[in-house]
C-alpha cells in the first residue's frame, strides 16, 4: 500500500511541527492504548502526551490522532476487520533500512501504549510483547543492511501487526482511568482560555523603572 492510501503522508503533514518521535512511534502508542481502551477526545489525548512529559502535540496532530483512534477501536473490535489493520510504516518504496527503523519506532510505541494501560497479561500475551520489544531493540547502522532482507522484514512486520489484533478482544476501559493520568482535572482550562474568557486578568506589560535608568548626560 503507497504512502498517500496508508496514511503515511497524512501523518506526516499533520506532525511536521512535531519532532518528539517518529510518527510510527506515535502510531504505535496510539494503538497500544486502544488494545485496551475507548477512544478518547483531544483534551484527553493531549493530557496523555504531557503526562508523557512529550512537547504539545499541534491542533492537526490532535485531530487526526483522535479520529485515527477511533477508527482503530473500531477496525480492532471486529474480528474480521482486525486482520486488515496495519502498522504506520512507508511503503516499499522507501528503502529496507527505512522501514525497519520505522518498524522498530512502531513497536517501541505500541510497548508504551500498551504499557500505560496498566493491563494484566496472559503467558501467551507476555511471550508477543516479549518477541515484540526484539523488534523495538534492533539495531541498525546507517548502511548497514538488515540480516534476512526483505523476506525477513516481511516476517517481522507480519508479527508485529498480528500483536493489536490478539490484544484487541479485551475488555476496554475510558483513558482517564488508567494510573497516568487517574484524577488528574481533564476538563480543567489553561490560563490562556480563561483569559479569552475575560476570567483572568490579561498580563500586564513590561513595566520601566525608570528610576534605575541613567539620565542622559
Amino acid at each position: 500500500m503507497n504512502d498517500n492510501i496508508s496514511g503515511w503522508n497524512t501523518w506526516l503533514t499533520a506532525f511536521d511541527d512535531w519532532t518528539d518521535v517518529s510518527i510510527s512511534e506515535v502510531h504505535g502508542l496510539m494503538t497500544g492504548l486502544m488494545t485496551a481502551c475507548n477512544a478518547p477526545d483531544e483534551k484527553v489525548w493531549a493530557k496523555v502526551f504531557e503526562e508523557l512529559s512529550f512537547a504539545p502535540l499541534p491542533e492537526p496532530a490532535l485531530t487526526l490522532l483522535a479520529e485515527e483512534a477511533e477508527d482503530t477501536v473500531f477496525q480492532l473490535k471486529d474480528k474480521d476487520d482486525a486482520y486488515s489493520y496495519m502498522p504506520l510504516i512507508p511503503d516499499d518504496e522507501h528503502d529496507l533500512y527505512e522501514r525497519v527503523m520505522a518498524l522498530k519506532q512502531w513497536a517501541n510505541g505500541f510497548m508504551t501504549g500498551f504499557g500505560i494501560t496498566d493491563c494484566r497479561l496472559t503467558s501467551e500475551e507476555n511471550e508477543m510483547l516479549s518477541d515484540l520489544a526484539k523488534i523495538g531493540a534492533i539495531r541498525l547502522e546507517d548502511d548497514e543492511d538488515f540480516e534476512g532482507g526483505e523476506e525477513s522484514y516481511l516476517y517481522i512486520y507480519e508479527f508485529a501487526r498480528m500483536v493489536p489484533v490478539s490484544f484487541a478482544t479485551r475488555k476496554r476501559k475510558p483513558v482517564k482511568d488508567i494510573a497516568l493520568i487517574s484524577g488528574l482535572a481533564l476538563d480543567a482550562k489553561t490560563t490562556q482560555e480563561l483569559q479569552a474568557e475575560g476570567k483572568l486578568p490579561k498580563p500586564m506589560p513590561p513595566v520601566v523603572d525608570a528610576m534605575n535608568q541613567k539620565n542622559p548626560s
